[in-house]
């Protein structure tokens, strides 16, 4: 199987593009958002899901681990196959769509192509308790800023991921907890630390 493509873009089509490898050119289907990202010419490295059928070999390239761990368990939920799965990841960033599922915003994944209100529901329905992991990776976490004499401040993810254990730890679901931390983020603006997720996480949680 192939895990990993790296190469020079040899063309980009509209549901694809051509990596040259050493001179053996690979179609990747990839999603809209993805393709806007590449040109003729560029160097690229994908991380790719292989789909083997008995009439086809089909590549799947991402950018990023986490794009390709959102395709593999959008495909999980009834109805998603992977045309639906590249159409929800092209509409939503990986960090759009964990935000989405974390908020129960279906709406937000309806605007994808091929996706309807029901089958929007059902994804973020079934997917708040399947992906806590895949929906803390993939929160939108702004930028942190630099400490004092150039030391690095607290990278967010973990300030993300400390905040959501605190919550568990005190008994609330990982899901649960997910959720409540996604609606604090957009009153902290850049503000990201530890204790004031926790307690604005706690506040949602209250409210």
């Amino acid at each position: 199987m192939i895990g990993k493509l790296r190469g020079i873009v040899d063309a980009v089509g509209e549901a694809h593009v051509i990596v040259d490898v050493n001179g053996v050119g690979y179609e990747v289907q990839a999603s809209a958002r993805t393709l806007r990202t590449l040109g003729v010419g560029q160097e690229v490295t994908l991380s790719i899901e292989t789909h083997v059928r008995e009439d086809a070999i089909r590549l799947y390239g991402f950018t990023s681990e986490v794009e390709r761990a959102w395709f593999r368990i959008l495909q999980t939920i009834q109805g998603v196959g992977s045309k639906v799965a590249l159409a929800v990841l092209g509409t939503l960033s990986p960090q759009d769509l964990a935000n989405a599922i974390a908020l129960q915003n279906w709406a937000a994944v309806e605007q994808a192509p091929g996706v309807g209100k029901k089958l929007a529901q059902r994804v973020v329905a079934e997917l708040k308790d399947k992906a806590p992991a895949l929906t803390v990776a993939g929160l939108n976490v702004p930028s942190a800023k630099a400490g004092k004499a150039g030391a690095a401040a607290p990278m967010p993810d973990d300030a993300v991921a400390e905040a959501i254990s605190a919550l568990t730890n005190l008994g609330y679901q990982p899901a649960q907890a997910s959720q409540a931390i996604a609606a604090a983020m957009a009153s902290l603006d850049d503000k990201v630390d530890t204790p004031r997720l926790i307690r604005a996480g706690l506040k949602e949680l209250a409210g």
